[in-house]
Order: structure tokens, then sequence, then C-alpha cells
């Protein structure tokens, strides 16, 4: 809260505020003081009674994800490079993409569904999509660091794409992905032709900093876990996530369970839902680089952030550049997002009206972003 959270007339305005939504959300105008918290009480039981219909009716739907990976070209401990140009009806021989994901969700939220495949999509228009799925850490990406991935693991996916492709490469970045792909590009730019940064970060305490403040206090906490796992474990890092947006989580479970579950609308759901749970635990050198260096220290907009003792600097990637802010993103806020854009000398900003996830597996993906993706690419 503001210093001024603790003035007597702010406490009563906003209680006085706060009263007034709530008697305006139950339908409550014209009750008697004394029915108000009557009132309030049965609302409460109303949406308790539809949030746990609408976790039941995500228990029992019978939507489980079926596709098959396509092929591996390229392996290295936990981590393969899958080869979507083996989808396409032709196979696809075009330009190649080596995709990059985030370290803390499975990679496929690229390639959800048969109709919600980013991937598969792209492919099907002559595209070659490598993507780099990092995998399960095991016993040695538990001990990884930022420059143990981005100067060791990626950087050999990315030699391995550029050998089969034959010329250079297109960087995709998603997420935290979008960091690791520009200091991969930075430190090996003769194998790239390009680079795209989807709904990732870069200065993190734009927007809301306290919310990163929060995040980076969190790291003395989590110790103890990551002490024992040697990695920040799955469950942590859904609390991370469920605590931007509290609310959301009963919202949108109230609002499947009002869906036609026969829909279209609801298997999406479903599909992104078990993919949200199905995450990946992050490596304790990367926990704390991230938590403390990113999330507390600001080091990327900075520009105090090295790998292998080089600097990270937007401003000296000579390739053209894609940068997509999804404009109601609650993961990355755009404020935070932007400045990327603007320290890349070629870069073209697309700001969808989309969320983080949404812009790239939604019902909405098609126009928000592979579209516009596609458009960019063959501009090149």
């Amino acid at each position: 809260m503001p210093s001024s959270a603790g003035s007597r007339s702010w406490r009563s305005a906003t209680a006085a505020a706060r009263a007034a939504r709530v008697v305006e959300a139950i339908g409550a105008e014209g009750l008697e003081p004394a029915a108000l918290p009557a009132a309030v009480f049965a609302e409460l039981l109303r949406q308790d009674a539809a949030l746990i219909a609408g976790i039941a009716a995500y228990r029992r739907h019978p939507y489980a994800r079926a596709l098959a990976d396509p092929p591996v070209v390229w392996a290295e401990g936990g981590s393969r490079l899958l080869d979507y140009g083996a989808t396409a009806p032709d196979r696809a021989a075009g330009p190649v993409l080596l995709v990059v994901p985030s370290l803390i969700n499975r990679a496929y939220v690229l390639d959800l569904m048969e109709e919600a495949s980013f991937l598969r999509w792209l492919a099907a228009r002559g595209m070659r999509p490598l993507l780099l799925d990092w995998g399960w850490p095991g016993e040695a990406e538990r001990r990884f660091g930022l420059t143990d991935v981005i100067a060791g693991r990626l950087e050999r996916a990315l030699v391995a794409a550029a050998a089969i492709a034959g010329e250079r490469v297109v960087m995709v970045g998603y997420c935290m992905g979008g960091l690791l792909a520009l200091a991969s590009a930075l430190r090996r730019p003769e194998l790239v032709r390009a680079f795209a940064a989807l709904a990732t970060p870069w200065d993190f305490h734009a927007g809301d900093p306290a919310r990163a403040r929060v995040a980076a206090s969190l790291l003395p906490l989590f110790e103890p876990l990551m002490a024992f796992h040697d990695a920040l474990p799955v469950d942590a890092l859904q609390v991370l996530f469920t605590a931007l947006d509290p609310y959301g989580v009963a919202a949108k479970y109230r609002a499947f369970g009002r869906l036609a579950q026969d829909s279209a609308r609801a298997r999406l759901f479903v599909a992104l839902e078990d993919w949200l749970a199905d995450g990946v635990p992050l490596a304790a050198p990367i926990a704390r680089e991230c938590l403390g260096g990113w999330y507390g220290r600001n080091e990327p907009a900075r520009l105090a952030w090295n790998v292998a003792g080089l600097p990270v600097d937007p401003r000296a990637l000579a390739v053209p550049a894609f940068v997509a802010v999804p404009g109601r993103d609650r993961i990355v806020l755009p404020e935070g997002a932007r400045p990327l854009a603007r320290l890349i000398p070629k870069a073209v900003l697309h700001e969808p009206c989309s969320g983080h996830i949404g812009m790239v597996a939604g019902s909405g993906a098609e126009a928000a972003l592979w579209r516009p993706f596609a458009s960019w690419m063959s501009g090149l």
C-alpha cells in the first residue's frame, strides 16, 4: 500500500467505494443495512458453488492431448530439437526457425493441439520450425546457470540448426526464451539472419516495480526447497504464477463451468489448463539469477546482464527483428516488454490485444500473432 494508506480519510473513502461495488455486484440496491450481510453471504455461496462446479467439469472432461512429436534432429542431455518441417503435407523447405521456449513450462504450448499449433501452422505455410524442447532437468542440468544454458546447450542447438539449414536461421524466443535467444543471437551473429521476441520481458521494474521486488524477496524463502531439490520445484513456480492474478483463477473456472462442455472453447480451455499444470522445475542457480538478477536488480534493463563475460545489449543486434507485446499480458507486463523493441535498431513492434498465452495458443492466436508473424517473415 502507498504511504497514504494510513490516512483515516483514505481508508474511509476506500471502504465506501468497496462497499458500493459489493452492493452493485450482488444487486443489493435498496436493501436495509441489516440485510446486507446475509445477501453478501448468499452471493459468496453462489460463487463458491460455481467455482466447484467449474473445477469438477474440468476434472471429468474427456480431452487428452494426443499429438505425436515430430522427428528429433539433435539431442543433448534431456533436450531435443524437434523438426516441425516434417509435419507439413509437403516437407517444408523454406526458412529454418530455431524456436526457443521458456525453461519453466513445457515447450508444447507452441504445439498445443491439432487446431491450435503455432508451429504446425507455420510449417504448413512453407517454413521449417525447429523447436528446442528443454526437457526435464536431470542431475547435470540442475547445476546449470544461465551461462551454461545460453553459451552451452542453446549455442550448440543453434550450431546444429544452422548446419541443418545450410545457412543462417531465424531465432524465435517465447517469454523467458526470448531473453535466452537474444543473448545467443548476440554471441553468434554469423548464424542468425533475423530475431523474434514473443511476450519477452526486458525491463522487470517497468509498470509494477513492487511486484518484481516482491518476487525477488521470496528467494530466501525458496532456498530450503532448492537445497533439497537442487531446483525450484514446480509447485513453488505455480505459486508465483498464481500470485500474479489470484482472483483470475476462480473466475476462469466459473466461466468454464458455464461453457458447453463439447465445444471447441471447452477443449481449448482443458488443453491449456493441462499444459499449465504440467510444469518443469527450474535449476537452482538459474532461479537465483532470475529472481535476484532480473526481478531484483533489473539487470537486463540496466544493461548489466552478462553471459560468459559478455554484456547482453540489444542495441548491438544488427538483424531484422519482430517484437510482439500482447496488450493484455499479466505475466510479462507490456510496459516491461516494449523497451526491447525500442533498443533493437531494426525492430518491428507488434501489439495485439491478447494475453500472454492467448497470443500464441488461444482461439484468436491466428489473427493476433500467427498471420502477422508470417507476414513479417515473408518480408525478410
